[in-house]
């Protein structure tokens, strides 16, 4: 950027930063960077500019590039959820793009400071997720970068199996019920008699990762729709020339625009939104962004009306046609649920690392109106066995309430 950009820009954010906090957003102090589309897609495909290297971040990397210079997606930020909060700028964005991007990233720093999702994050994860890379390359020095490699593959399988409520109670161990620990990975670290200290270390390094990323997954369609919200209203407060109005119309419409089976969580968050502020004002925003989560958000605030006025509906293939199926609220909003519930992931708890009395490691699928997908069984499977080293069990119960059990001796998958 130029110098006279550059001064354009830097008056841009100190004027929109005025109107967010005269709003009434209280957000984390920001710091802006701008960069080339590579560093910018390679902070996405990582997660975070810090973080490990690993072949599957690689994968995403080129994926998201490949789209980029084919002119199929573009990344114009990326914000992340730190004290101070970092917001990076793709270095081809015009003034009014960065206008925009500043008032949304506005949103969601505002959002990740007050959400009560949000109240344990580890603020410094920049800082530690450099400390866990660092750890890496000193294993990867030590025992090879394929041996690591191995360890990393099997404990990125099972990432997402933590107890994300933990970081409320006490810190460490993991909480078990009758259910058993829906921290599975901590469960595995823990009670393991084959894995080795820093093979522990990986695993307790990607649980404390989850931990920090786990929150966005929990207000995906909220905290988007909050950040969109507010770049709506802090730049229509501009005084924007005919081409800005066009250009931002245009923007915007890219940001929030739907596709044919799928939900825009933009759209959706951004409409709920709007609807709620139209009959309950400014202040119930404000009251709901503190204490919301997707799941509660769509249970709470998700009404028939909402639903006939965004046309949502319930959908499946028939006969190689996709046909409408159902457009009832308490069903519509009920599939919605359940995909935001627990991330989106299956519901899978530790019950007994002394199945049998022969050291092997029982899991638990809790069937909650989706059943497991074979095909990810038999990846994940093997991979668990690596960590623990003995057969693994693995029950479920599928919609005709039957009960299966997926068994892995390290070489093969079956079913009994």
């Amino acid at each position: 950027m130029h110098t006279a950009q550059l001064q354009a820009l830097e008056h841009s954010i100190a004027e929109i930063t005025e109107m967010a906090v005269e709003e009434g957003l209280d957000f984390f102090p920001m710091r802006y960077e701008i960069c080339p589309a590579e560093v910018l897609y390679s902070i996405g495909a990582y997660g975070m500019p810090t973080r490990f290297a690993h072949w599957s971040f690689g994968k995403a990397y080129q994926r998201m590039k490949s789209a980029y210079d084919h002119g199929l997606s573009v990344i114009y930020e990326l914000v992340i959820n730190s004290d101070p909060c970092y917001a990076f700028l793709l270095d081809r964005n015009t003034l009014l793009q960065n206008k925009l991007i500043v008032a949304h990233v506005l949103g969601h720093s505002d959002f990740f400071k007050n959400n009560a999702m949000f109240s344990r994050t580890d603020r410094g994860m920049v800082e530690r997720m450099a400390v866990f890379a660092d750890r890496m390359r000193i294993f990867e020095q030590a025992y090879g970068s394929e041996e690591v490699e191995k360890y990393l593959d099997a404990g990125l399988a099972i990432q997402e199996h933590i107890d994300p409520h933990e970081r409320f109670g006490r810190e460490g161990g993991f909480r078990e019920t009758e259910g058993g620990t829906k921290d599975v990975i901590g469960f595995i670290a823990s009670n393991s008699r084959m894995l080795e200290d820093w093979q522990r270390e990986i695993l307790y390094m990607l649980r404390g990762e989850m931990h920090y990323f786990w929150p966005q997954m929990e207000t995906k369609i909220l905290n988007e729709g909050w950040a969109t919200f507010w770049h709506l209203r802090l730049l229509r407060r501009l005084a924007l020339e005919e081409e800005e109005i066009l250009e931002f119309a245009k923007m915007n419409a890219g940001v929030i625009q739907t596709a044919p089976g799928r939900v825009n969580p933009y759209h959706l968050g951004l409409r709920m939104l709007e609807y709620v502020e139209r009959r309950e004002g400014l202040e119930a925003l404000f009251e709901l962004r503190e204490t919301e989560s997707d799941v509660s958000f769509l249970r709470g605030y998700l009404s028939r009306d909402m639903v006939e006025e965004m046309d949502l509906f319930l959908f499946e293939r028939q006969d190689r046609v996709y046909r409408v199926t159902d457009k009832e609220t308490e069903k519509v909003r009920d599939t919605l649920i359940r995909e935001r519930a627990n991330g989106g992931f299956p519901y899978i708890t530790a019950m007994d690392d002394d199945y049998q009395g022969r050291g092997e490691l029982l899991l638990l699928h809790r069937y909650e109106g989706l059943e497991l997908d074979r095909k990810y069984v038999d990846r994940t499977l093997p991979l668990v066995h690596r960590l623990w080293g003995k057969p693994v069990h693995l029950e479920t119960r599928g919609e005709n309430q039957r009960t299966v059990r997926y068994s892995c001796d390290g070489q093969r998958v079956a079913a009994g």
